[in-house]
């Protein structure tokens, strides 16, 4: 059975921001036949939940491993340290798990795959990648976004 490291959120586990989940019946069905592992790289981390909203400021997930931006909660706080110890937990979880593939919250500072919110807290996406889903693609894991959620 080939494994899957999926967003914890995506799972039923209420451990967004904001402190819901956003599982569904088309998560499942995606999903259905394999090992997941349920992994939320925010509370990983070490943030609450709930939690202020954070966004990228000055690029993506990719820039943000480089050291070239940062992530940011509404308020200014830069929560990039517990945004990058999460993303690093997430990999070793999918290489314990053994896993090639991850599907993801999307549009999210650390599970956004191809587009996350710019960094104005103003609902505004931009092209890029969260810090989690840039780092397991940088390790060779493929990464996809979950739809309809």
């Amino acid at each position: 059975m080939e494994a899957i490291l999926v967003s914890a959120c995506l799972r039923g586990i209420p451990c967004r921001f904001d402190g819901r989940h956003k599982a569904s019946p088309e998560i499942e069905e995606a999903i259905a036949g394999r090992e997941v592992i349920s992994f939320c790289p925010e509370v990983a981390g070490g943030l609450a939940t709930p939690r202020r909203p954070a966004e990228l400021a000055g690029g993506d997930g990719h820039d943000v491993l480089d050291g070239t931006a940062r992530v940011v909660e509404d308020t200014g706080r830069d929560v990039t340290a517990e945004f990058v110890a999460g993303a690093r937990r997430a990999l070793v979880a999918a290489r314990r798990g053994g896993c090639t593939e991850a599907l993801l919250m999307p549009r999210s500072p650390s599970c956004g795959r191809g587009v996350v919110y710019d960094g104005s807290f103003a609902g505004k996406l931009a092209p890029g990648d969260g810090v989690t889903a840039a780092l397991l693609e940088r390790n060779g894991i493929t990464v996809r976004s979950a739809s309809g959620v």
